[in-house]
């Protein structure tokens, strides 16, 4: 009986805090998430047609290996250098402040990287700016932390 009642109590719990969270998240932080999210799946999938209009002209992205502008992340994705296989994001953290977005996201980013597999724990910050009806990419940074690692919210 006292199993069956912790059950009940973990779930109603978990219940709760699903719909609190919900409610705290603004229609222009959903849209950030959800184009953060794609932009992994297009990565993954070496979509520069779709990376392309997102990734502004003067973007910077960061690596364990350099730093590099939109027209050289693009070459790399599109020949498969680096190879984005699968980013199994774990959380999700967005800040608006007028047209500026910051994401920041914990990974295990799943990747080929000149051939070789790699299997890596990040949290990757993206920054975004909305223009006109768009948001457009102006950096991305892995940085390398461990599985235990935490955003706070």
């Amino acid at each position: 009986m006292k199993a069956l009642i912790s059950v009940f109590s973990i779930l109603l719990m978990t219940q709760f805090s699903f719909a609190q969270s919900g409610t705290d998240i603004s229609k222009a932080e959903q849209e950030i998430i959800q184009l953060s999210k794609d932009k992994w799946q297009w990565m993954a999938d070496k979509n520069v047609d779709k990376l392309e209009p997102l990734f502004h002209e003067k973007s910077k992205f960061v690596h364990m290996s350099g730093t590099w502008k939109k027209e050289e992340e693009l070459e790399i994705i599109k020949s498969g250098s680096i190879w984005y296989k699968n980013a199994k994001v774990h959380d999700v953290a967005v800040e608006i402040s007028g047209k500026t977005a910051i994401v920041w996201n914990r990974i295990t980013l799943e990747a080929i990287v000149r051939g070789s597999e790699a299997l890596n724990e990040f949290t990757v910050t993206e920054i975004y700016q909305k223009q006109g009806k768009d948001w457009k990419l102006l950096g991305l940074t892995f940085s390398s932390v461990r599985d235990t690692h935490v955003i706070k919210h």
